[in-house]
Order: structure tokens, then sequence, then C-alpha cells
């Protein structure tokens, strides 16, 4: 009878091996499915940092800055604005005529008035080089005909705030309140 018990014994722990032996194959594809979770994860954590990163690099490449905008001519049946502005730093070179702009206001209807345009009538600082493109580091200035002429007007106008919008195709968009304090020529409105 000794040997029976010796037998029984013997089956005890080989069933109590192959009970762990099962437990540690279940732990093991449960770290599998687990890491293949994270790793899974991971990569579109990665991806969309990398399409958030790309939409903002092309969304600042693209980018006017305007320094100042003063009260320009308001002579000959046209009424100006004379703006000043950059690349946003980081920008890529733009064609001149790929920038378009528009300024916004009450035509005292109670519907918006909307005068718009390009830049392509830019010239460097200096006011007598035209340019075909605008690059980084270089200063800019136009003049915009927001008044007079045929078809909608946002002429100055004493105490008034005008919208201007710039926008560059395939880049971003800036927007400025345009405050006159003054519509005496040359003073500042941004």
């Amino acid at each position: 009878m000794q040997k029976k018990n010796m037998n029984e014994e013997t089956n005890d722990w080989g069933s109590i091996g192959i009970g762990a032996m099962i437990v540690f194959i279940a732990l093991i594809l449960v770290a599998a499915v687990a890491s293949a979770v994270i790793i899974q994860t991971g990569e579109k954590l990665q991806q969309n940092a990398q399409q958030s990163g790309s939409d903002t690099q092309q969304e600042i490449s693209g980018k006017i800055s305007i320094i100042t905008v003063w009260v320009g001519d308001q002579g000959a049946g046209a009424e100006e604005i004379t703006m000043v502005f950059e690349l946003a730093p980081g920008s890529e070179p733009i064609a001149d005529d790929a920038v378009h702009w528009a300024v916004i206001c009450d035509d005292g209807a109670g519907t918006p008035a909307v005068v718009d345009g390009d830049l392509s009538a830019s010239t460097e600082l200096d006011g007598a080089t035209a340019v075909a493109q605008f690059d980084p580091g270089e200063t800019y200035m136009i003049d915009l005909t927001v008044g007079g002429g045929a078809g909608n007007s946002c002429a100055p106008a004493l105490n008034e705030e005008h919208a201007m919008v710039i926008s560059a195709n395939g880049g971003g968009s800036t927007y400025e309140t345009l405050f006159y304090q003054s519509i005496t020529q040359g003073d500042t409105i941004v």
C-alpha cells in the first residue's frame, strides 16, 4: 500500500505542474495581446502627432504678419489704406498673387460690404521695387483701395471698426481689426 500512496503523490505533483504551465502560457498570451494594443496605440498617436505638426507647419508657413496699417491717400475718388507686412517666421516664399485680402464693414444698410483683392501690387518697403513673390525676412508695403470707385466701399470713417482678413492659398489666414480714430493720411489704424 505504501507504493500506491507514493504514486498518488506523484500524480498530484504532475497535475499541479500542468496547471501552473497552463497559467504561465495564459499569462504570456495576455501579455502579448496587451503589448500589441500598446504598440498599436503608440503608432496611432505618432501618426496623429505627425499630422498635427504637418497641419500646423502648413498653417504657419504661408501666413502674413501685419506690421502696421495706416490711413493712405484719401483723394482722387479712391480712399486707400497702406499696409506694411512680412511673412511669418518659418514661412516659405509665396507668389504675390497667391495672397488675398478682404476688408469687411457695415454698408449702413445693415448688411456687410466687402472690398477685396490680392497683394500683387506690393513693393519692397522702399516703395519702388516691385516684387513677384514674398520672401522670408523681407518687409513689403501695399496701398489697398478700400473706398470709392465702383462696387462696395469700406472707406475710412471716423470711429468705425472694419475687419481685415489676409489669406494665403494653401496657407494661413491673418485677421486684424482696423479702428479709425482719425482719418487723416498717415494715422495708424492697427
